[in-house]
């Protein structure tokens, strides 16, 4: 998937805004940001460390804890460009839907 796709895909969640954080593009529900794009090689997704450890046990070659202690709380490196559309699209959306407001929720994968 290009980042032309990712941005789509990731704009056409409900209430998604563009934004920046410290000079990376991110993207938000209501202020709070679920997804960034920090460079050209990956984008990083929020999710929780339960849905962090499924990524990594069924895509390892497409996902990384970000470095450090966001790492451990369940922000992953999603390497988009070679993984399968259907699980970036699953792991974006569960990013979405971790930060979105219960009320707004999208229906499960």
């Amino acid at each position: 998937m290009t980042d032309e796709e990712l941005v789509r895909l990731a704009l056409g969640l409900p209430e998604t805004a563009e934004g920046s954080h410290f000079g990376t593009r991110d993207f938000r529900v209501r202020g709070k940001i679920f997804m960034t794009l920090p460079g050209p090689d990956f984008c990083v997704v929020k999710l929780t460390p339960d849905q962090q450890k499924m990524a990594l046990a069924t895509m390892p070659e497409h996902v990384s804890p970000v470095p450090g202690g966001w790492g451990l709380k369940g922000s992953t490196r999603l390497f988009h460009h070679h993984a399968d559309g259907d699980a970036i699209e699953t792991l974006v959306r569960r990013a979405w839907r971790n930060v979105a407001p219960k009320s707004m929720a999208l229906p499960a994968d």
